[in-house]
């Protein structure tokens, strides 16, 4: 297979997809309701020491993998823990099968499942789940973004003195030395910043309203593909930022009256 797009047979609706999707990550949520708080099992480091994953991630991701390969068996996939597995299909799953892993670990209610779903025009459907809130965002490519089936829409907020705005940060420590110049420049700028840490949240709660903006480096595919979609079909700007020498590429989401001026800030 060349990518996403590449052969395969009749595309299914958006609708079939976003079933699947909300299927995918049922099943990943049971997974990690049933281990939170409980005895951390399997517990280990992937890209440095502050990077974990444990038995629950890796329990979420077999949970998602099965209900892909009774229903969408000729579909590539791409996880977080389970990396790339290409077939002949034309779409491509991106998923992140615990999103927060850190607040998970740590017993820290914030963390998120998140399933999208690719072709090659991008992200065709998207759903990011909050378990312990119950808390369900979803969007198709064509469709309206709901937050348990009700419409939601981002923020138009304006002024960026009055934006709050969301961040995470790398696991690497020199990069979050220089991503902390960078919040050092914005913290007078804007009314305040969170840090949720979990990626996936930050994006759906930008969609919902919660907050005005978000923007972070360091993100993979499986970490935004979901929650980038939901944002732009709520109204709001998603770009990309370019990366350097000292800082990773990354992505930035805002109302269009606020994202030139908080892009020149963070880029």
């Amino acid at each position: 297979m060349n990518g996403p797009g590449a052969g395969g047979g009749p595309c299914p609706s958006e609708a079939e997809l976003l079933t699947v999707a909300g299927a995918a990550v049922d099943a990943a949520a049971e997974e990690l309701l049933a281990r939170f708080g409980g005895e951390l099992i399997g517990l280990r480091s992937k890209s440095s020491p502050t990077d974990p994953v444990s038995a629950a991630d890796l329990a979420a991701e077999a949970a998602i993998r099965r209900v892909l390969e009774q229903l969408r068996p000729d579909d590539s996939f791409l996880g977080e823990e389970g990396g790339s597995v290409p077939r002949d299909g034309s779409l491509r799953w991106v998923v992140d099968p615990l999103d927060g892993t850190v607040n998970y670990v740590y017993g820290i209610p914030a963390f998120a499942v998140s399933v999208a779903c690719e072709d090659a025009a991008g992200v065709v459907v998207g759903v990011v789940l909050d378990p312990l809130r119950g808390e369900r965002f979803e969007a198709t490519r064509s469709g309206p973004p709901t937050l348990n089936g009700s419409p939601i829409n981002g923020s138009q907020c304006h002024k960026l003195s009055s934006a709050l705005v969301a961040t995470g940060f790398a696991y690497e420590a020199a990069v979050r030395e220089r991503q902390a110049l960078v919040l050092h420049e914005l913290l007078g700028r804007v009314r305040d910043i969170r840090r949720a840490g979990a990626a996936a949240l930050d994006l759906a709660w930008c969609a919902c309203g919660r907050l005005d903006a978000y923007y972070e480096r360091g993100v993979n595919a499986w970490d935004i593909a979901a929650g980038a979609l939901i944002c732009a079909r709520a109204g709001l700007d998603v770009r990309s930022l370019g990366g350097s020498d000292s800082l990773p590429d990354g992505i930035l989401v805002a109302p269009a009256a606020l994202i030139d001026e908080l892009e020149r800030l963070v880029d």
